[in-house]
């Protein structure tokens, strides 16, 4: 397993490397001209002797590849440069916002994982039931509804006509409870959907009738054999999506004013704020493989058949 840990961390370098490639490149590829986003984020006319100053010091003057490798060098020292609109370090300014976003992410995974995982199971050992009935329905309604419709929808129930919560913002666990639950039900309606499948699936399979001919009791079945096997792909599914918001909620931060890395980035967008949107693309795809390898662990623990098949594979 230690190898396999090791093989996969080894694998980022590559991906790190493609990422910063693409994020310097995207400067030669853009129509926009770093220097003169610059300048006019910071409401100055740009002229050609200007434009040459501030082409130098950015470094652009410089061949590709040494551009490449001076990206590499700033990003191994979390030097993402100067964002053009706040004038401050974009690591600064993206520090200050994560927490945020990762307070939301964390909060939304919570409540979906609390709500799909016995839902779900209940939903595939009890078929046709009602709760079956009803884990189908909630999964329907929760994959079709858009998520601002559904943000806006719980403002007004819960905080114009009920006054329970406030309207935007943060600071309590008030704050963080409308908009984990906009970004939740998607994923209750995908992780019931998957556990329910798996579990079908997973009370035809041998192993289950083994263990009833032993005389297992049945909740141990269920529990410490359907159960484990079947939380695979919705570990999966979760991994994938971690990656996901702690990106950045773009839609739910609008809706709920929350300060948070995806909002930020889109306001690099609107303001050209090259770095910051550099610095975005590289700290996005860092969080995916790390997402991506923290599920790889999860699921080997879950199901030592997978450690076997990388043993076997070496």
């Amino acid at each position: 397993m230690g190898t396999y840990i090791l093989k996969r961390i080894m694998s980022i370098i590559p991906v790190f490397l493609l990422a910063t490639l693409l994020t310097t490149g995207m400067i030669h590829l853009s129509p926009v001209d770093p220097a003169e986003a610059y300048l006019t984020a910071a409401h100055i006319q740009p002229t050609d002797e200007i434009l040459a100053q501030k082409r130098h010091e950015f470094g652009l003057d410089q061949p590709f590849l040494s551009q490449y490798v001076n990206s590499i060098i700033k990003i191994c020292q979390l030097d993402f440069g100067i964002s053009y609109v706040s004038n401050k370090p974009v690591w600064d300014e993206v520090t200050y916002r994560m927490p945020a976003t990762i307070q939301l992410a964390l909060g939304s995974i919570v409540i979906a994982v609390l709500v799909s995982v016995p839902l779900g199971f209940l939903a595939g050992i009890k078929k046709n039931s009602l709760i079956d009935h009803f884990s189908r329905f909630l999964s329907f309604f929760g994959a079709s509804i858009p998520s601002f419709w559904l943000g806006y929808l719980l403002i007004f129930f819960f905080s114009v006509r009920l006054d329970l919560f406030p309207v935007e913002g943060i600071g309590t666990w008030q704050h963080l409870v409308l908009p984990s639950v906009t970004l939740a039900l998607p994923l209750i309606a995908m992780y019931t959907r998957l556990l329910r499948a798996s579990v079908l699936e997973n009370l035809q399979e041998p192993y289950v009738l083994f263990a009833r001919t032993r005389g297992i009791n049945e909740k141990t079945i269920m529990a410490k054999h359907v159960l484990r096997i079947a939380i695979s792909p919705m570990v999966t599914g979760l991994g994938m999506n971690l990656g996901k918001l702690l990106t950045g909620t773009i839609i739910v931060e609008a809706v709920f004013s929350w300060p948070g890395f995806g909002r930020y980035f889109i306001e690099a967008i609107f303001n050209r704020d090259i770095p910051v949107i550099q610095c975005y693309v590289l700290i996005a795809a860092s969080l995916f493989i790390v997402s991506n390898l923290i599920v790889d662990l999860i699921q080997m623990y879950i199901d030592p058949r997978i450690s076997r098949k990388e043993g076997h594979h070496r």
